[in-house]
């Protein structure tokens, strides 16, 4: 996770995610305050959470979400990726894989963001929500999420593309899937309202249910809370935790909370300054490490 430095709305990101609604003045101070409490929930429940501070140059305002640009694999790959918004592949900071080099062991760099010279993206864990047992990148096209990017991608790292379109209550082209959805061990969170298309859908489903994972099936107004932007994290007992914002907790039916909670427990945290001006939430900030542990 990325401590921020100078999180600010980001008005080159704006074009695209509808999520992001305010630009507060003092957005740095509140949203500091709303990832110290969301760590110290983390740890307190026996979560490793390796924090790495941001720096002030370059102005990166949205380094809090880097699932984005990064993401680590059990096989000791890391992948960086193409990123839609120019300010915001400034946050491939070499200090970051520094300080994560400490701790895991990186045996390989996959690089994907030389597509950005083709302007065409795919922003990581937020393009696509992996299911990483059965090796299924599910991901809704969109102008961040370019399908020649993701089955090279698939290709690479072995997995199984399954793309469709999602769009919101507007018809507007949903810009990231994690918002929409969330895979766990046991069950997939997702609002299939959003997928327009009957055959889309269709086999979206057949897809998931293929896994024996169950269906928890939320609505185009609960996605619009961030009840799809969630994350389920182990503890260093092995012990599992869905995570999410509050605002997401608040969104839920309080069937749906007793559905989540017969997997296990659910942990969320205030994220509103965050997710007001950057359009992201609890899972967008988390950038799960699958790496191999370093040899002390």
């Amino acid at each position: 996770m990325i401590r921020p430095v100078q999180f600010a709305f980001n008005a080159q990101t704006a074009v695209n995610n509808a999520f992001q609604s305010t630009q507060d003045t003092n957005a740095q101070e509140l949203a500091l305050k709303e990832f110290d409490n969301f760590v110290g929930l983390l740890r307190k429940k026996g979560v490793d959470v390796t924090v790495v501070n941001d720096t002030p140059a370059p102005h990166t305002p949205d380094s809090i979400f880097p699932n984005n640009w990064i993401s680590f694999h059990d096989d000791g790959s890391i992948v960086l990726y193409p990123m839609y918004a120019a300010n915001r592949r400034q946050e491939r900071k070499p200090h970051v894989l520094e300080t994560l080099e400490k701790h895991f062991s990186i045996k390989q760099r996959i690089d994907l963001s030389a597509y950005e010279n083709n302007n065409v993206f795919l922003e990581g864990t937020g393009s696509m929500v992996l299911d990483r047992e059965n090796k299924i990148a599910y991901a809704c096209l969109s102008q961040r999420t370019d399908a020649k990017v993701l089955n090279d991608f698939c290709a690479r790292l072995g997995y199984t593309a399954q793309a469709f379109t999602a769009t919101d209550a507007n018809g507007f082209p949903i810009y990231h899937t994690n918002v929409m959805m969330c895979v766990a061990d046991r069950y997939v969170i997702i609002c299939l309202d959003s997928i327009p298309d009957a055959a889309e859908r269709k086999t979206t489903v057949t897809c998931i249910t293929k896994t024996n994972k169950a269906i928890i099936a939320i609505t185009l107004d609960q996605m619009n809370h961030f009840a799809g932007n969630m994350l389920q994290v182990n503890n260093a007992n092995g012990d599992t935790f869905l995570i999410m914002s509050s605002q997401a907790y608040k969104a839920l039916s309080s069937e749906q909370v007793e559905t989540i909670e017969k997997y296990n427990p659910i942990l969320h945290s205030s994220l509103d300054t965050i997710e007001r001006n950057g359009g992201g939430s609890a899972r967008c900030m988390m950038a799960e490490v699958f790496l191999p542990e370093r040899a002390v």
